[in-house]
Order: C-alpha cells, then structure tokens, then sequence
C-alpha cells in the first residue's frame, strides 16, 4: 500500500483548504471508485467550511452503490484515521480521503493490481493536496 501521509499536510492547511481538498475527494476522486455524488446544495449553500465539510462527509457517506463493500472500508478507513490522532476538521478531511481511495480498487483482481490502484489514488490525493495548500499560501 501507499507509504504516502498525507494526514501529516492537513493540520497545517486552513479551513477553507480543507474544504475544498474534502470537496475534490468525494466529487471527483470517488468518480474512480463509481460514484456518482451529486450533493444537496441546498444543504450546504453559505456554510462555514466548520458546518460544509460535516454535513457534505454526511451526505457522501449515505451513497452507498455497495454497501458491504462500503461498510468495510469505512471500518478501515476510521481505524486508519484513528491511528493518525488527527482532530477537527483535519480529522474529517484524513478520514473521507482514506475512505475514497480504499473505495478505488474495485478492478484490482489481484492483490498487485489492487495496491497499484491505491498507490495511484493516494499520488493524486497528494497532488492536488499540495496544489490546493500552494493556492491557499502553505508550503510544504
């Protein structure tokens, strides 16, 4: 698997780049895995990125094309996050990035192919990750 940590970067972003990172994770990286998220924005319109990232975590979670499939990498994800003791919205960004990319290999038919795809989920997250810190002023 991906030795890529990005949970290391996210403390260090602010809120509104953790919420546009948590936005590209399950509108555009989940497309890979099959998801097809369309948020309710009438939910989410004029929210402070305190309230948005929550509540679109929420809705993206309940989308569930597979839902055993889904159940057990939310486990690993969570168990995953958990270890990187990250809090607040730090927290939510690591674990809905987790979450997506171990949704990914769903065409890995062997165990090399399956860790293939994680190590290249894992180098976009990390990709646009810095991309977003750049447009926000961090460096890494």
């Amino acid at each position: 698997m991906s030795d890529i940590a990005l949970h290391r970067y996210l403390p260090r972003l602010p809120e509104t780049a953790l919420q546009e990172f948590t936005e590209w994770c399950v509108l555009e990286q989940a497309k890979a895995a099959g998801f097809d998220f369309t948020p309710d924005t009438s939910k989410l319109n004029n929210l402070p990125p305190q309230d948005y990232i929550p509540k679109l975590i929420d809705q993206f979670l309940k989308v569930k094309p597979d839902p055993i499939k889904a159940g057990l990498v939310a486990a690993i994800a969570g168990k995953e996050a958990d270890k990187h003791a990250l809090s607040g919205l730090a927290a939510l960004a690591d674990f809905v990035s987790l979450y997506v990319k171990y949704l990914i290999p769903k065409d890995g038919s062997t165990p090399e192919q399956a860790d293939a795809l994680l190590l290249e989920a894992a180098q976009k997250q990390c990709e646009k990750l810095y991309q977003i810190a750049k447009q926000h002023g961090v460096d890494f």
